[in-house]
């Protein structure tokens, strides 16, 4: 992608989540939406670990609630997104919590090799600069830090899906390997289309190989058996325990990369 389209495209990006700020706010509360509660959080906590005593980034914030509950589990937390919107509600919500407006891709307020543990809860799939992004992720961990990944599964986009009575399709009006800036529609209480980028998932673990990383973990996170009682009813419970809705990564920095 071209400088300049990729500077468009950055744009275009933090004015809609600027947008959506408020509107996100009410969607993850404090606790998460359904997605995150029923499939992608217990997943994510269990590759997260022990954080207490730990420097951890959250990188792509949003409005903070991950970052918040890292900081009450005992983490110096620190949470970044480039949108100012998003980070005037995180820092209401979290006024002890260290937030930053800063691009992932850049992470310009993070200095080299100061950060323990990264985690990225549905960023990579809205971030235009994939492999800055994940070459700035390594420039900012510890060596043999750690990086958990959690973004929407990129072979079975939700907002391109159709539910029926035979079952759930997915429609690709484009080659499935293509990179590309999508726009769906908006749902829920949002009015504003939602921008992400679509990339095969190879590329994803080839973009975290290639700039100094080894894939320690990876699931698609589902709902437990554990967890069914948290689903409102038993649509939730058969949509979660068939739909892929994310993936989920583990990472670990072995090395630094030139240049970075």
């Amino acid at each position: 992608m071209a400088n300049r389209e990729r500077g468009e495209d950055v744009e275009e990006t933090r004015n809609f989540w600027d947008s959506a700020a408020a509107d996100w706010d009410i969607q993850v509360g404090e606790e998460g939406d359904f997605n995150r509660i029923l499939n992608s959080d217990p997943v994510l906590w269990d590759l997260v670990g022990e954080v207490k005593g730990r420097t951890v980034l959250d990188a792509g914030c949003g409005t903070g609630y991950l970052t918040r509950k890292l900081q009450a589990r005992g983490a110096k937390a620190i949470g970044v997104d480039f949108s100012e919107k998003m980070i005037d509600v995180a820092r209401s919500k979290g006024k002890d919590i260290d937030f930053r407006v800063d691009s992932c891709s850049e992470l310009k307020t993070v200095r080299d090799e100061t950060i323990d543990l990264i985690v990225s809860n549905y960023v990579l799939m809205d971030v235009p600069d994939l492999i800055g992004t994940v070459r700035a992720f390594n420039r900012v961990l510890k060596l043999d830090g750690l990086a958990v990944l959690v973004f929407s599964h990129p072979c079975f986009p939700q907002g391109r899906s159709e539910v029926s009575a035979d079952g759930v399709r997915y429609r690709w009006d484009f080659p499935y390997f293509q990179h590309r800036k999508c726009v769906d529609p908006p749902w829920g209480h949002f009015t504003s289309d939602f921008i992400w980028f679509h990339r095969p998932l190879s590329d994803y673990w080839k973009a975290f190989v290639e700039s100094g990383f080894e894939v320690v973990a990876f699931e698609e996170p589902r709902l437990s058996k554990g967890a069914r009682h948290l689903a409102k009813d038993l649509k939730d419970i058969e949509d979660c325990q068939s739909r892929p809705f994310s993936v989920a990564f583990k990472l670990r920095k072995l090395h630094s990369i030139q240049g970075v």
